[in-house]
């Protein structure tokens, strides 16, 4: 089946060659309880995170460069797919927390029809997302988990494989927006959506206006400011990333958070910036 499940559509038939994306079939690189994922996702037990490999995106800072790259995984059939989701239901995750599966929806909605989790699915996206594919996503998935990593084009330009990130991330977002919040009494999520975006070295005014369009946005939205950016992955060419942020620019995008009125706000503290955020890899 040829592939059309991200924007770039390269058209792939991915059950015998590589797509955009790097990958065929499906590949991952790890499933665990994962404690670092914002407070009503991660909740008490972890987040039962299931890693795939492969992006199309192809952010040059990426955190999570060996899995985007495809530079190390395991491939796996839609039915071990399915046996992890109920292996990690077994080990008492407080959901099933599919990273980076815009690539993969159409295995995913496979592995689902052979087992549908009993807890709820959080789809942990870039946001660079087609509308199509998310009204096929959203047949399943519980709670939005996406990045908005740019407004600003010329940063998508200039850092990922895409220079428009934002004409398709932007209509996305404001898709998973919409899914209605539903919170437990002691503070787990059960539906909702969280948005969440990285301050990077000299982008704080991007930041400010992914704050400002955030804003826009129904109140019942969570948005998750984090403040971790670490210099990873193939930054050579580019001398800015290769330090952190300053307390200045962590400053100026919380001060926006405030001008903005934005109410629901995990913020991560200026001394986040290290690699403890970063799985290690099993495969």
């Amino acid at each position: 089946m040829n592939c059309f499940q991200c924007p770039v559509s390269c058209g792939a038939d991915r059950d015998k060659t590589f797509g955009a994306c790097g990958v065929k079939g499906i590949k991952i690189a790890k499933y665990y309880l994962h404690p670092f994922e914002e407070p009503p996702i991660s909740f008490k037990n972890g987040s039962g995170c299931v890693f795939f490999c492969g992006c199309s995106l192809k952010c040059a800072f990426c955190q999570n460069f060996d899995l985007s790259r495809n530079l190390r995984g395991k491939e796996i059939t839609e039915k071990e797919l399915a046996d992890i989701f109920k292996a990690l239901e077994d080990m008492g995750a407080e959901n099933i927390n599919l990273v980076n599966p815009t690539h993969y929806l159409r295995h995913i909605m496979g592995a689902i029809e052979i087992y549908r989790p009993k807890i709820p699915i959080v789809y942990n996206t870039h946001g660079y997302e087609t509308e199509e594919a998310l009204l096929l996503a959203d047949n399943f998935v519980d709670i939005w988990l996406t990045d908005l990593k740019f407004i600003d084009n010329a940063l998508a330009k200039r850092y990922t494989a895409r220079t428009d990130y934002a004409d398709y991330a932007l209509p996305a977002v404001r898709f998973m927006a919409q899914k209605p919040l539903t919170m437990r009494d002691d503070g787990k999520m059960l539906s909702g959506c969280i948005i969440r975006h990285l301050i990077l070295p000299l982008a704080a005014y991007d930041s400010a206006e992914v704050v400002r369009f955030v804003s826009t946005l129904p109140k019942t939205v969570f948005f998750s400011l984090m403040s971790q950016y670490t210099p990873f992955g193939e930054i050579g060419n580019f001398k800015e990333l290769n330090r952190r942020i300053t307390k200045r620019e962590y400053e100026r995008v919380v001060a926006a958070v405030e001008e903005y009125g934005l109410e629901n706000v995990f913020l991560q503290e200026f001394s986040s910036a290290n690699q403890d955020f970063i799985p290690k890899w099993d495969f």
